[in-house]
């Protein structure tokens, strides 16, 4: 195919649509495909391109694992970019470059588990962590000078010369810069950037820049075949009871800034320190009225105006941009944008506090967004509607690379604040958490969001923040699988004879709220044992009976909406709910809510207040270790919308 037809193709699918990851012969139609070579035979078949990028795989263990069987992404560096960085470095030749720095840049080139294509990912990082676990970040831009084709670009400063080459064994695009990854921490990588100047200065004042500084865990150690062969585990239902599990080889401490350029706090008066410590007075004396004077020169008090302002802007986990709410071939599959937009709460460095991501569909509006209310131009029981606060893509970003060694900092366009509208508004609304968002291990470890795999990602006992679990217990986070009938296509799997205690995320305000539990019953699920705080939350729960048992009673919807809310309502008063109607397993015609099988469980109605911990204890009840429980989603409703004249909404 001609490579100019062939780029141009790319661009346009990049924009339209996407397609999933693919195996070793199930390829586009339009994707250029080399004659049977694996990625190390293009790269040899190619020797006035690649000669030196090879030569320098050669030198590592990595070239021959491009010859083998597999689903691999490689980023092939011209010569000219190999030289380049050689002599940037200040080495003659490649001959030049240490042992190490040669195994550094191939794991930063290779993807060992996926092989991905421009169509997979419009905007953000790929799936799958390279062999370094490090992100791969996809941006575009236009190249005026071609007809406005599109540009990609990898780590903001490797461009993809060419892109799509199927081969054997996965899939090879070519960049004409070597790839590299910073050394630096966060705060240091924050520094580096002149549009931040104001908020680096709060972040050194407010000593936050301190507590993002952990890399990684010195004490934990996993054996190497439990990380690399994984073991067979039981954690799914149908004719294979067990999947194979990969357990987390190096535990890592991550971190998420998002951050105001210097311009944005101009456009609102605040032209240096003084002015940002006087505006965070403002709002956060307003938010707190009972600590208002008491900390304003104390900065490192985590009830200072400025260090609160501040710590609203950190997350203790890293997120790209497209990880903050679903993306990918699963949201294009599974989720309704027509009836709601997809979104999920974090918790922020800022004690008692919650910041609300939301990701509209196309159209004006498309994007992430913080803190936003309103769906689709609807609003939520007639209460204000907010824009919220945009987060910038990668391609909207500009030229600087924003990953550091332990996270990655985003640009927003608007001031963020815990303000009370924020509070009382924003956050009068059902709190709905992924359980893999519970812990920041299941997004640092590689556990969240790996679309296209097929093994589970186990965690050891002592090592998963907010989790405490018995010997007995295994924990692990699915693959996101769009077919299962589990909201957003993943689970928490907890099996054996299991006794597992987590943190509940904090409340934004105080109140009364129930706390639901979100699940699919199968035969070969367990029966299980809530505990609030140690207080048993009623009696045992049967994870195998489904929604038509007498107990639960969940009814089919009608086309008579009164009915439906009559038949919700009975179904409530049982303790149990349906699911939702946004999410359709395997992208049919068939949402969660209809299906009839997958439930919430109201656990408990509790006063709840900010910044308090709590806990949930879940015990299996059976003496059988071969039962397990999929926990799909916690919800946390305050009573001012499940008890609301309006009702709950069903999305």
């Amino acid at each position: 195919m001609n490579s100019k037809i062939f780029k141009s193709i790319c661009a346009i699918c990049a924009f339209c649509g996407f397609v999933a990851c693919v195996d070793n012969d199930d390829v586009p139609e339009n994707m250029y495909t080399a004659q049977k070579m694996t990625a190390a035979q293009f790269l040899e078949a190619n020797p006035e391109q690649f000669g030196d990028f090879t030569a320098l795989l050669k030198r590592t263990p990595y070239f021959s694992l491009l010859t083998t069987y597999g689903r691999y992404t490689l980023f092939a560096a011209t010569n000219d970019a190999v030289a380049n960085f050689a002599s940037r470095r200040g080495f003659a030749s490649i001959d030049q470059l240490p042992q190490d720095l040669c195994d550094t840049i191939a794991r930063t080139h290779i993807i060992k588990e996926g092989a991905f294509f421009t169509t997979d990912v419009v905007e953000g990082t790929l799936p799958q962590l390279n062999m370094l676990d490090a992100f791969i970040v996809w941006s575009s831009d236009s190249d005026v000078v071609n007809d406005n084709k599109i540009i990609y670009y990898v780590n903001k400063n490797s461009r993809m010369l060419e892109y799509n080459d199927s081969v054997t064994n996965g899939v090879v695009h070519v960049v004409d810069n070597i790839i590299t990854a910073s050394n630096d921490f966060l705060p240091d990588k924050m520094e580096e950037d002149p549009s931040l100047t104001i908020f680096c200065e709060a972040l050194r004042l407010t000593g936050m820049a301190d507590s993002l500084t952990r890399y990684m865990d010195e004490t934990y150690t996993c054996g190497d075949d439990s990380v690399y062969n994984g073991t067979r585990e039981r954690c799914t239902n149908g004719s294979d009871l067990y999947m194979n599990c990969k357990w987390v080889g190096t535990r890592y401490f991550k971190y998420t800034a998002l951050v105001e350029p210097d311009s944005v706090y101009h456009q609102h008066g605040i032209n240096d320190i003084e002015d940002l410590k006087a505006y965070a007075k403002q709002v956060y004396d307003q938010t707190y009225p009972e600590d208002a004077g008491l900390y304003d020169d104390d900065f490192k008090h985590r009830k200072n105006p400025l260090n609160r302002f501040v710590s609203y802007h950190l997350l203790d986990r890293v997120a790209q941009y497209n990880q903050f709410v679903i993306s990918g071939p699963i949201r294009e599959k599974c989720w309704r944008s027509s009836i709601a937009d997809p979104e999920e709460f974090y918790e922020t460095m800022c004690p008692g506090t919650l910041v609300r991501f939301a990701s509209p569909a196309a159209g004006a509006v498309s994007g992430l967004y913080i803190n936003r209310r309103g769906s689709q131009g609807r609003l939520y029981n007639n209460d204000p509607q907010c824009r919220g606060v945009k987060v910038l893509s990668p391609s909207e970003s500009g030229s600087i690379d924003q990953n550091a060694l332990n996270g990655v900092y985003h640009y927003i366009d608007d001031i963020l604040v815990f303000s009370p509208f924020v509070r009382d508004v924003i956050f009068n609304c059902r709190l709905r958490f992924d359980p893999a968002t519970l812990s920041p291990d299941f997004m640092n470890c590689d556990g969240r969001g790996r679309q296209g795999s097929s093994e589970l990602r186990g965690f050891k006992r002592g090592y998963v923040t907010n989790f405490d679990f018995t010997k007995e217990t295994f924990l692990s986070v699915t693959p996101d699988q769009d077919f299962w009938w589990s909201f957003l296509g993943h689970v928490l799997c907890i099996s054996g004879r299991f006794d597992i205690t987590f943190k509940l995320p904090t409340v934004p305000n105080k109140g009364t709220y129930e706390i639901r539990m979100g699940y699919t019953p199968g035969e070969e699920r367990g029966v299980i044992q809530v505990y609030l705080d140690n207080n048993p939350c009623g009696i045992p729960i049967d994870l195998r009976v489904g929604g038509g048992a007498p107990e639960i009673g969940a009814i089919a919807d009608t086309d008579d909406e009164e009915q439906n809310r009559l038949n919700d309502k009975a179904m409530h008063n049982r303790g149990y709910m349906k699911a939702m109607d946004c999410y359709f397993p395997g992208g049919g015609e068939t949402a969660m809510r209809e299906l009839g099988s997958p439930l919430r469980r109201i656990l408990a109605t509790e006063y709840l207040e900010p910044g308090k911990e709590y806990y949930l204890r879940v015990r299996q009840v059976l003496d059988d270790p071969m039962k397990y429980w999929n926990f799909n989603y916690l919800e946390l409703c305050p009573k001012s919308v499940y008890a609301s004249p309006q009702g709950e909404d069903t999305h």
